[in-house]
């Protein structure tokens, strides 16, 4: 009943007289009639939504269909994917199987692929998979087993090697043989997962199997040779490989090159290389490549780069990576030059190295002081499609910054930001360390706030940095308020954020609070090193405290750290301060005993000590002694002693020191010329004077303004002002501006002889010129009060603040002295309060000059009170003080007498 109803609907009355018959037929006559459907023109849709079909209709019904039509693939690929997709219908793998073998035989490879990639996805055993395909094979009775290749293939591709290998031995035991090409694929997916030994093994199945390998199986074997570094073996397969017959390629060798140079037998290599023209091949780029990274993995970096001239010479165009490793090489091995021509060499062809080496070329290029070279490539980059990013940036930015020239990295900085490149970091460390080394701290301030601003926080260094530059600037109240910021955010200091600081301490003779920071180190649990103790023994023996500094010594050696020049030589400096010289000659024979190697700068601080007390013939039998224990004296050595001898006006020691300098190589600087120059010129030896400049002069050290007013001021001294303006034309004939002190000999010149007329003159065209300060002015008080002008001289000093230049204690103390000696003790009192109200601080002369007035008028009681606050201010008074005051006491005890 249900069978007619169903039935009722159908239009088809043919396929009604049909149904009846397949109650009633053979499982063959279903078949055929599904087969008949199949190729017949009738709806596939509307015969199978029969139920007796669909009912009826088993996997290997659809496979007979199938075998049925092996003669129109595409026809059973459509029926098997309608059944699939409108039935929903569930195939069995020998219906997979039996269609990819029609496919394959009809060179639908790429339907094939597809169904293998489905059956695949099964997860079927691949024996199981395998009888399969064999059992069809067998029943399709197909020509071709190419079926069994696109299996293997399809195994290798999906990363399954073992079961393609699994594939191929199962066929060989079947005598059905893979083609050459799928063993090939088999062969170089076992390199891929390593597995080289199953590729020899492989290998020898298919040469005994009869099969000819071709120049791609033997390129597999001989890679599989040299990764298990059997190079014999190998050159046995290319021997094999040539006198099979078949067609050679570079490829082959190239892979046997490039095992040879993996296991640094590069010179084999190169001979391998050069051995290709007998065989009728040239090398190639992969050849040449290969050959400059195996000479750069033992480092032959000029032999590579000969490899890489005669790559380029026959029309090659080497890689991005072989230059990148070539130019890093000779980078590394500090043949920058090489490295930058090679760059220039290969970019003709389009070539760049990588970002990478580019911007570590530069960075070397930079730290070589190649400025100019790295700023070529820097620009170089774009014409390369290479965009510099933030550490190309920020290596420029450091190398401005070291140079000084910190408005070209600002101005890089700018650049950066415009690239869309955001700054880290590092440029604003490079430039906050930059500014506080050039003292502007202001800028450097500016930059932390900025950088603060941008969201990126400071580290140590940074902090450290700007500690350092508030530190050698003397405003050690920054320093510290930046050191509790930086531990307040819980940022750690390191040693050398303490070294910093506590050497502003110790250069602002502040010893107690630098040891207990040094304390401090200890809870932070930052060990001090060299530098540390350096630092600290150098501030004690400063103090005078020269006990503690040989302590710390102790102290440092035990911990383990290694003393060096920069610790011995605070301690001879604080012995000779001391007056201990001899001592501290003791100390250095002492550590060259002991084999401690002491520099120029020891000896320079024993020199200076010796010369100090005026014992010269003892500073140089040191320096006869030290010289013969191997130590070299320096420029510093031989000035130390050259001042020495100036003080004692000792014209044939200076010669024979000049002499032995320029037999040591060296030649007396600007500095020291022009000091001995000055020397000589104040003691009125001119002609000494002179005959030193003509010296400077003929070794090509140029005068500068102070060696020209040395001689000016000489001149002027003995009166020959007529040749001191001449020296002075001449001064400004070679483009030197006289500043203050040259117009200040002629100035003093002019008072010392009481023409003050023309001293005012004089000076009023200095003011034109913005160039009187305090001590053209003091001139001018010392002259008038010379002359008893005390009236002009006290004008004067008003008119000097009144222009805005302060007075010193000379200026007020020249003026109070010339009213202390007229008895008028009331006006130099005056004087003396107006100077402690401006905040001008007296000195020993300026007190005694006070002094003297009250004892000779009588003040005595004025005179003590004097004595008194001179101590407080921790002025030590002198002999005159005491004979002033002595002078005064028995003036006093002669009146009384007289009086009663």
């Amino acid at each position: 009943m249900k069978l007619t109803r169903h039935c009722s609907h159908l239009k088809n009355h043919n396929f009604l007289r049909k149904q009846r018959t397949f109650c009633a037929s053979t499982d063959s006559q279903f078949v055929a009639s599904l087969t008949e459907i199949v190729r017949g023109n009738q709806s596939w849709r509307v015969a199978f939504n029969n139920s007796f079909i669909s009912q009826t209709l088993k996997p290997h019904h659809v496979e007979k269909v199938l075998v049925q039509t092996l003669d129109d693939s595409r026809l059973a690929l459509r029926f098997f994917n309608f059944l699939g997709l409108h039935k929903n219908f569930n195939h069995s793998t020998t219906s997979f199987c039996i269609l990819i073998h029609a496919l394959v035989q009809s060179s639908h490879y790429w339907p094939a692929s597809s169904l293998l990639q489905t059956l695949l996805l099964r997860g079927l055993n691949p024996e199981g998979l395998f009888e399969s395909f064999l059992d069809s094979y067998r029943r399709c009775n197909v020509s071709t087993t190419t079926g069994f290749d696109l299996l293997i293939q399809t195994y290798v591709q999906n990363r399954r090697e073992a079961d393609g290998l699994l594939i191929v031995k199962l066929m060989m035991d079947c005598g059905l043989l893979p083609q050459i090409r799928t063993l090939s694929g088999v062969l170089n997916g076992l390199i891929r997962i390593r597995q080289f030994h199953k590729v020899l093994h492989l290998f020898d199945e298919i040469v005994n199997s009869g099969l000819r390998p071709d120049v791609y199986v033997y390129t597999a074997v001989i890679q599989a040779l040299c990764e298990l570094k059997d190079f014999t073996r190998a050159r046995e397969v290319i021997q094999q490989m040539e006198s099979s017959g078949c067609d050679l390629s570079v490829v082959t060798y190239n892979v046997f090159i490039r095992g040879l140079c993996k296991n640094q037998r590069v010179w084999e290599a190169i001979e391998n290389k050069n051995l290709l023209g007998n065989k009728g091949l040239r090398a190639d780029v992969g050849t040449y490549c290969t050959l400059i990274f195996g000479l750069c993995k033992v480092e032959e970096f000029e032999v590579g780069e000969e490899i890489m001239n005669e790559m380029i010479e026959f029309g090659f165009v080497p890689s991005e990576a072989a230059v990148s490793s070539l130019v890093d090489g000779l980078r590394k091995k500090g043949k920058i030059e090489n490295a930058f021509d090679l760059v220039n060499k290969v970019k003709k062809f389009g070539v760049a190295p990588s970002l990478f080496v580019y911007n570590a070329l530069i960075n070397y290029l930079c730290k070589d002081g190649k400025f100019d070279e790295a700023e070529s490539l820097f620009h170089d980059m774009g014409h390369k499609g290479l965009f510099p990013n933030d550490v190309t940036y920020s290596v420029l930015i450091d190398s401005f910054c070291k140079r000084g020239k910190l408005d070209v990295a600002l101005l890089f900085l700018g650049k950066m930001t415009e690239a869309g490149i955001k700054a880290t970091f590092y440029p604003y460390s490079s430039l906050i360390s930059g500014h506080c080394k050039l003292g502007k701290l202001s800028a450097a301030k500016s930059l932390f706030d900025e950088m603060i601003a941008n969201g990126l926080k400071p580290n140590v260094v940074i902090y450290t940095s700007l500690i350092s530059g508030y530190c050698k600037e003397g405003d050690l109240h920054m320093a510290f308020q930046l050191y509790h910021e930086m531990t307040g955010k819980g940022i750690s200091p390191s040693t050398y954020t303490f070294t910093t600081l506590i050497s502003g301490l110790c250069r602002a003779n502040r010893m107690a609070e630098a040891i207990k920071l040094f304390g401090e180190m200890t809870e932070w649990n930052v060990v001090p090193n060299e530098v540390t103790y350096n630092v600290l023994i150098e501030g004690h023996c400063m103090e005078g405290n020269s006990v503690r500094g040989f302590e710390l010594l102790d102290e440092m050696v035990e911990k383990g750290l290694v003393p060096d020049s920069y610790t011995y030589r605070p301690l001879i400096s604080g012995l000779c301060s001391m007056g201990r010289v001899s001592e501290a000659r003791e100390f250095m024979n002492d550590l060259q005993g002991e084999h401690y190697k002491l520099n120029e700068m020891c000896l320079s601080a024993l020199l200076h000590g010796y010369c100090k007390e005026g014992r010269l013939d003892e500073a140089l039998d040191a320096c006869r002694e030290m010289l013969g224990r191997g130590m070299a004296m320096d420029l510093v050595c031989y000035s130390v002693l050259i001042y020495g001898i100036l003080r004692q006006q000792d014209r044939r020691s200076i010669i024979d020191l000049l002499k032995k300098m320029h037999d040591q190589g060296l030649k007396p600087d600007n500095v020291l010329y022009t000091t001995m120059i000055d020397a000589n010129a104040k003691a009125g030896n001119l002609k000494m004077a002179f005959g030193l400049w003509d010296i400077m002069v003929s070794e090509g050290c140029l005068p500068n303004v102070v060696t020209y007013t040395a001689l000016i001021n000489g001149l002027c001294k003995i009166g020959l002002v007529d040749k001191a303006e001449l020296l002075c034309r001449e001064m400004l004939a070679n483009n030197l501006v006289p500043n203050q002190n040259t117009y200040g000999c002629f100035l003093d010149y002019l008072t010392s002889e009481g023409n003050m007329e023309k001293a005012e003159q004089l000076h009023d065209v200095l003011l034109e010129g913005f160039l009187t300060n305090t001590v053209t002015y003091n001139i001018l008080i010392r002259g008038f009060c010379k002359l008893g002008r005390i009236q002009e001289a006290a004008e004067v000093l008003d008119n000097m603040i009144d222009r805005g230049i302060s007075p010193d204690c000379i200026s007020y103390s020249t003026i109070f002295y010339e009213y202390c000696r007229r008895g008028d003790l009331q006006e130099a009192i005056k004087l003396w309060e107006s100077m402690l109200s401006r905040g001008v601080n007296p000195d020993t002369v300026a007190y005694n000059f006070l002094i003297y007035g009250c004892c000779v008028s009588g003040e005595l009681s004025k005179a003590f009170e004097l004595r008194d606050d001179m101590m407080r201010r921790g002025i030590k008074p002198n002999r005159v003080t005491f004979n002033s005051l002595i002078h005064g006491t028995c003036l006093m005890s002669s009146v009384l007498p007289t009086a009663n």
